[in-house]
């Protein structure tokens, strides 16, 4: 299978990374990266009092995918979405467990209703007024290859442009010490099916085998190694370079997804 679209827009958020613009060099690896500056991300589209009351997961996934729509111009009501999490929101399943296990009639309604995988999907759609068709899906180690793949199929058969969003948290309480993931890190692509208003080419050929963890900068090694939603920064640091890139992602556990980025044209 062989999948060829155009990366127009791009997100990017995490600890010493506010934003694809500002952080391009420290992608690229020419600066330094703090990851101890981490602050909330405050996604404009959220009005103050739902941004208070949204959890992590969902501010980290819709400042991204505002991030990316606004790069490509497009409008976010138009596009379909796919938002992709290997593990959810950490924090609100370690409050869970923990309610439920001392005591379950304390359950906040609201804590309930964020922990779903699709709540990103739900805040997206009512912020944009975005009527397109949305997707929430994980694939564990594999969700972000998983998940490039599934939204590069959509944009080819459907002939539109799609938002893609990948999105993982640092695990707390006791899902700590079985979850490596230390760091949040989430990213977003618009992907289009054709050049029309520029971008970079992406390349995309689903091949059986198990794919090894693509080189990414070695000042982000432990965040890629960590963050299953990281490992899109190969394909972040093919982009921040004026040069084509070619690497393997993992889609599944017998899946590679070989990938070719070219140049990012204006």
């Amino acid at each position: 299978m062989n999948l060829e679209v155009v990366i127009e827009g791009v997100g990017l958020w995490a600890a010493g990374l506010p934003g694809w613009e500002a952080s391009r060099a420290r992608i690229s690896g020419e600066v330094a990266v703090d990851t101890a500056a981490a602050t909330r991300p405050a996604p404009a589209l959220l009005a103050p009092t739902e941004r208070r009351r949204a959890p992590d997961s969902v501010l980290l996934a819709l400042e991204v995918a505002q991030q990316a729509t606004a790069m490509a111009g497009r409008d976010a009501r138009d596009m379909p979405i796919l938002f992709a999490s290997a593990f959810g929101d950490l924090a609100i399943s370690d409050y869970l467990c923990a309610t439920l296990t001392g005591a379950p009639l304390q359950v906040s309604p609201t804590k309930f209703h964020n922990s779903v995988h699709n709540a990103p999907a739900g805040y997206w759609a009512i912020a944009t007024g975005c009527m397109a068709g949305t997707t929430a899906m994980s694939a564990g180690e594999a969700t972000f290859g998983a998940g490039l793949l599934e939204a590069a199929l959509l944009a080819q058969s459907e002939n539109v442009p799609v938002l893609f969003a990948v999105y993982d948290l640092a695990a707390s309480g006791p899902l700590g010490d079985v979850i490596a993931c230390r760091l949040p890190f989430a990213a977003a692509f618009v992907l289009a099916p054709g050049h029309e208003r520029g971008g970079a080419s992406l390349r995309l050929e689903l091949r059986p085998g198990t794919a090894a963890l693509a080189p990414a900068p070695s000042l982000l090694q432990a965040v890629y190694q960590e963050n299953p939603a990281a490992r899109c920064l190969p394909l972040l640091s093919a982009l921040a370079e004026p040069a084509a890139r070619t690497f393997e992602l993992s889609a599944g556990p017998q899946l590679t997804l070989h990938t070719e980025v070219g140049l990012w044209l204006s």
